[in-house]
């Protein structure tokens, strides 16, 4: 059976075990899952599933990038990505500087529309486009912004340091994903706009659901229901918190709590019928879709591998959905395929995320450990899952 080379995320955690002077027996006391299941993720024997890993990253009090090795530098070089971040975080940082008497002025209309032309590269995953042009988007709105101090610009702007968030997170780079979003906080309060700060609570709290910090993130969500319940309740605004309401089920999930993801599901299925299709809304794919894909994440993320596949079969994925979100459903019904012994269904299913969405597919933790799990279950390796395997550095 083929083995994991010796950079693999077990390797990581028994290193960082170690290095909190715990035993096997200890740190899986910690845990809500088996001492043998911990054993066997460290000796490389079984992949390690990101619930897995933000649990022990709690445990331990470790970032999970620490035991998940990322951003993955090796693959973000080989795609001329990593040389993209450097020019994102100088450009975050000129948000108190004023405006550069060095940029012309530009049209607000140019602006903005620059603004949401770098959401659509995200959401169609291309992420590599995205990074090249938002150092010059984030640097022209920060100018024009603090020119004319118009809502609209200080909006736009907001929405670009949220993207920039969003390429960070795929990318790997976790400590500029939380500066972008504070960015983004400091934007929105001069937009005086509820539906951004609220968005942006969401967010932090996705933040804290990948650390395995399920409490904090329930409260951040909470937080965002309360900036926007005191807002008008328009169309947005119903779309806003039903965004709330998933990512909350999600973090439920995580945290073992059926009760909650259920209520949570249940809200937000009242807010889309409410909406309808509203992924024109600030880019969040909300609506009806979306909700059923929440719904089977919320099963994956509980184990509940074999209802997720259900569900999975009952989803029809509109054309227009969002590249993104359609890799995310195709990288959870893999895992869930994976897991009930489906190998060559989960290796089809992750060869159609990677063409749907090479970018976010190579980068993203659940996709690579799928991967990884594939080639340790595979007696003999397909030259299609070894070309996978490869792609991503195994």
């Amino acid at each position: 059976m083929p083995r994991l080379d010796d950079d693999h995320t077990g390797t990581r955690i028994k290193e960082q075990r170690r290095l909190a002077r715990l035993t096997q027996r200890q740190l899986a006391d910690r845990l809500p899952y088996s001492y043998s299941l911990l054993n066997q993720v460290e000796c490389g024997a079984k992949p390690a599933n990101l619930d897995f890993v933000a649990a022990v990253a709690n445990a331990l009090r470790v970032d999970v990038t620490v035991l998940t090795g990322q951003p993955y530098v090796t693959e973000l070089q080989q795609d001329r990505l990593a040389g993209l971040v450097r020019p994102i975080r100088e450009a975050l940082d000129l948000y108190d500087l004023g405006a550069d008497d060095a940029i012309p002025e530009k049209p607000t209309a140019q602006l903005v529309a620059s603004a949401e032309h770098l959401c659509a590269q995200v959401r169609a995953t291309h992420l590599r486009n995205a990074a090249r042009l938002l150092p010059v988007a984030i640097a022209d709105l920060t100018t024009a912004a603090w020119r004319t101090q118009t809502t609209e610009l200080w909006q736009a702007l907001a929405s670009t340091y949220r993207t920039a968030h969003d390429v960070a997170v795929k990318l790997g780079y976790y400590d500029l994903s939380s500066v972008a979003l504070d960015r983004m906080d400091w934007a929105a309060q001069r937009a005086s706009d509820p539906c951004l700060s609220a968005i942006r609570q969401y967010m932090r709290a996705l933040v804290y659901f990948r650390e395995g910090e399920y409490t904090i993130g329930q409260r951040l969500v909470a937080a965002g229901h309360g900036i926007v319940g005191a807002a008008e309740q328009t169309r947005e605004a119903v779309a806003v918190t039903g965004q709330l309401h998933l990512g909350a089920s999600v973090i439920g999930a995580r945290a073992g709590d059926q009760a909650a993801v259920d209520a949570h599901i249940a809200e937000a299925k009242r807010c889309a019928e409410q909406t309808g299709d509203a992924s024109e809304v600030h880019w969040l794919s909300f609506g009806p879709t979306n909700v059923a894909l929440h719904r089977m994440s919320a099963a994956v993320e509980m184990r509940q591998y074999d209802e997720a596949l259900a569900q999975a079969r009952q989803i029809t994925l509109p054309a227009a959905l969002a590249t993104s979100r359609r890799a995310h459903f195709l990288i959870d019904r893999a895992r869930s395929e994976m897991e009930t012994g489906r190998t060559e269904a989960a290796l089809g299913t992750i060869v159609e995320a990677r063409h749907s969405a090479p970018e976010q597919t190579r980068y993203h933790p659940g996709a690579r450990e799928t991967i990884k799990g594939l080639v340790h279950i595979s007696r003999r390796t397909p030259d299609s899952l070894g070309h996978m395997a490869a792609w991503i550095g195994l």
